[in-house]
């Protein structure tokens, strides 16, 4: 076999490698939904609007040993880059009750707004969340650069934020 016969079919397995690694990527490649979410205080938050400013969203339930666990991680974040501009959302699976949520946020004093998605609307929007947690870091381009199912490596979280501010 000659060597120009050869190069045609380098540039498709390329190609097709290429366009595989895109649609498959589960980072930097789809833009976070550009969705308005209602907190349990009543405040709109309007993702849209989030560009310019890196931030993270989770996924969680009050029944969450992860999720639990990841809070004051989470809590400390917020707390510490929210001055700079990062900032942090919790969505409160559909399964959980409002006022169990309401209960979680007052115990564990979560300062960052917390969202029920009572209907499983927000979950659908980020792709089909099923499973808590499930973790979103979104740059400043609104692209989704890290998705998460499970906890997250808190130090390695806090590497990327720094980062992106």
């Amino acid at each position: 076999m000659k060597l120009k016969d050869l190069i045609p079919g380098v540039f498709v397995v390329a190609l097709v490698g290429a366009l595989a690694f895109l649609w498959l990527s589960p980072s930097g490649i789809k833009a976070a939904p550009e969705i308005s979410l209602t907190t349990l205080d009543g405040t709109t938050i309007n993702l849209a609007e989030k560009q310019g400013k890196p931030y993270l969203v989770t996924f969680w339930a009050t029944t969450c040993p992860g999720c639990i666990k990841e809070m004051p991680h989470f809590v400390e974040l917020y707390n510490e880059y929210s001055p700079r501009g990062f900032d942090v959302i919790g969505i409160a699976v559909k399964w959980d009750p409002p006022n169990q949520v309401a209960a979680m946020r007052e115990a564990k004093q979560i300062p960052y707004p917390i969202v029920v998605d009572a209907e499983g609307q927000f979950g659908k929007a980020f792709g089909g969340v099923q499973v808590t947690p499930t973790t979103f870091l979104v740059g400043r381009d609104g692209r989704i650069l890290q998705q998460k199912l499970g906890e997250m490596d808190i130090d390695d979280l806090r590497k990327k934020v720094e980062a992106l501010l």
